[in-house]
């Protein structure tokens, strides 16, 4: 079991219910959960994913720990968010979409 953690940005309010009845809300819209097991986290991002299908609206970014991943870190998303992903010589970086005035 590893901690979990969820971050959401501009989705409905029921996403929130529900995270906050299987994680702890330790921020506004970042929830963890110190012991998940994979069944669990597997399940729930299944439920977040069907209902961001049906109301597409928003991202959710979660992370775990994962030793076969890049940098041991387990990543999955949903939505567009608002930096993007890269992963370069075996550790995830961030970059910033470029800004209407940086053009």
């Amino acid at each position: 079991m590893a901690l979990v953690m969820i971050v959401t940005r501009d989705v409905a309010d029921r996403f929130h219910g529900f995270l906050a009845s299987v994680m702890l809300e330790v921020a506004p819209n970042v929830f963890v959960a110190p012991r998940m097991n994979n069944g669990v986290r597997e399940r729930t991002w299944g439920v977040v994913c069907d209902w961001h299908g049906q109301e597409p609206r928003g991202s959710l970014v979660m992370v775990w720990r994962d030793l076969n991943e890049v940098g041991g870190i387990g990543l999955a998303h949903l939505g567009t968010p608002p930096r993007e992903l890269i992963e370069m010589d075996g550790m995830w970086l961030t970059r910033r979409g470029k800004s209407a005035n940086a053009l």
